[in-house]
């Protein structure tokens, strides 16, 4: 059996994972970030976060990884592409390329190459987050490239 499937599988299990935990903080839960000390919005040093989402936006990316799940496994071939694959692999290879810049960050609060590592979430970012957003690209590139 080719790998293919299982990466796929793994892969959008995660991406469906944090899908759910975003529509959660939109519908149910304190959209991410508005309580103070929170560990899931970049903070500055002095604490203040360095944005605010809300509801619609928080839902938004929900919605962005739950279609970056399917993508995955429709190039993956867990769903029967129906003459769509060439579209799932440039969808993958766009996903991949999102999760790698996510990794790599903005030099400054966000990502592996960060300058900020004192708050609660560089410090999360750095152990959890960041990794992450690498492995998981590693795996959606992996999808996208191979035949």
């Amino acid at each position: 059996m080719s790998p293919r499937p299982l990466v796929g599988l793994g892969v959008a299990a995660v991406l469906a994972a944090l899908a759910a935990l975003h529509a959660y903080w939109a519908v149910r839960g304190d959209p991410a970030g508005r309580a103070p000390g929170s560990p899931v919005v970049p903070t500055r040093p002095d604490g203040r976060p360095l944005f605010r989402p809300g509801g619609a936006a928080t839902l938004a990316v929900a919605i962005a990884l739950t279609s970056a799940a399917v993508i995955v496994l429709g190039c993956s071939g867990v769903l029967a592409p129906g003459g769509l694959t060439a579209w799932y692999r440039i969808g993958a290879w766009g996903v991949g390329a999102v999760l790698l810049l996510r990794a790599v960050g903005d030099f400054r609060y966000v990502g592996l190459f960060k300058r900020e590592r004192r708050t609660p979430f560089a410090r999360l970012d750095t152990r959890v987050y960041s990794p992450l957003c690498a492995a998981l690209a590693a795996g959606v590139l992996y999808l996208a490239a191979s035949p």
